[in-house]
């Protein structure tokens, strides 16, 4: 298993690290199988996205934040309610297929940290399963 250390800047960004989790699938030597990514945080996720246009991950920020506003008298005494909505939402890992050593990712597709309670330091864990 990998661990990838992420430091968030913003209370909520999603942060490509498409390039991190296909160092991790090669250091793993497994060339077919599968990799799980997953965040052990209850106010992040793990997503699958377009990462060619930096307008999507704006908009859905945007849409995330619309869906679940930070401020909606939430009872949460830690006032992080809206990140844990989030999180709950988009979900903690992905998983994704391994072909030839690396992740099966379409053209236009990219893995993504996504902090809802930042900035912080972070953790990825990506587990590769040999077939």
């Amino acid at each position: 298993m990998t661990t990838i250390t992420i430091d968030s800047h913003q209370r909520v960004e999603l942060i490509d690290i498409t390039d991190q989790v296909r160092t991790a699938i090669r250091a793993s030597s497994m060339s077919e199988g599968l990799a799980v990514v997953y965040t052990p945080h209850t106010t992040a996720a793990v997503t699958i996205n377009e990462n060619a246009d930096p307008d999507v991950t704006r908009d859905l920020v945007m849409a995330l934040n619309k869906l679940v506003p930070h401020d909606d008298n939430y009872q949460h005494a830690e006032g992080n309610s809206a990140a844990h909505v989030q999180s709950s939402l988009v979900g903690a890992s992905e998983t994704l297929i391994v072909q030839g050593g690396a992740p099966l990712l379409g053209t236009w597709q990219g893995v993504y940290f996504c902090e809802f309670d930042g900035p912080r330091r972070r953790q990825v864990h990506v587990k590769v399963i040999g077939a």
